[in-house]
């Protein structure tokens, strides 16, 4: 599904993540863990065309993606919901669900909100509500649905449970599972392991801008060495 070959990329002189190498296997979940300052932002944002590569290539099936801009990308079945949500704030829920389909016929929009609203029930009862009124659990349900919107078949998600009540984390792993199970590929980026650790088919570490480890989430969590310096797991 997606292959990153010796990635670098960074923002001016400073770089945040070198000669990283990583496969997506399809219909997964990836995690892609490490501490603060790590490059895990970093690297999904390369991966989406926002932060350019100094060196290396991205793979997207059999096609060379690096040199392609965000909105190419997104045309070709990649979606990422970002760290901060970053939503347009001022927009209602459903416009902001408008937003995320625009690369798809007009006609089409009511199929795609409602599969949506399927996942996510609270939206479609939110959906004339101005976005930045939300909270911030709705908040991170419609910046995962405006990223579905796309039609992805690779689907990133930065920072995934930040700041949530237990509730609304349950409800949104939930729904990764879901789309698992539909076939998408998903790398999650997320702070709490354990919940990574639970629904993940493959684990990245990063450290220091550099990958660390990489294997079966089955593996990384019978690795002691790697739970406790790592993983925080015990």
């Amino acid at each position: 599904m997606l292959r990153i070959d010796n990635l670098t990329c960074g923002y001016g002189s400073f770089l945040a993540m070198s000669d990283l190498s990583l496969t997506l296997r399809p219909g997964t979940i990836t995690g892609l863990l490490g501490a603060n300052g790590a490059g895990k932002s970093s690297t999904l944002m390369c991966i989406a065309g926002h932060v350019a590569a100094k060196a290396g290539q991205v793979y997207f099936g059999e096609r060379d993606v690096t040199g392609l801009t965000p909105t190419e990308r997104v045309r070709q079945g990649i979606a990422i919901s970002p760290e901060g949500r970053r939503l347009f704030k001022d927009l209602t829920v459903e416009d902001n669900l408008r937003v995320g389909g625009l690369i798809h016929p007009a006609a089409e929009f009511k199929r795609d909100r409602d599969r949506v609203i399927d996942l996510f029930p609270r939206l479609g009862e939110r959906i004339t509500s101005i976005a930045g009124n939300l909270s911030g659990g709705e908040q991170q349900m419609l910046a995962i649905g405006r990223a579905l919107m796309a039609r992805p078949q690779l689907m990133m998600i930065d920072e995934l449970s930040l700041g949530l009540m237990p509730k609304v984390i349950d409800l949104c792993y939930r729904a990764l599972l879901t789309l698992r199970d539909e076939g998408m590929t998903i790398l999650l980026v997320e702070q709490n392991t354990d919940r990574v650790m639970g629904v993940a088919d493959d684990i990245c570490v990063l450290e220091s801008g550099r990958r660390v480890w990489s294997g079966s989430a089955a593996a990384a969590r019978n690795d002691p060495t790697l739970s406790a310096a790592f993983l925080g797991l015990h």
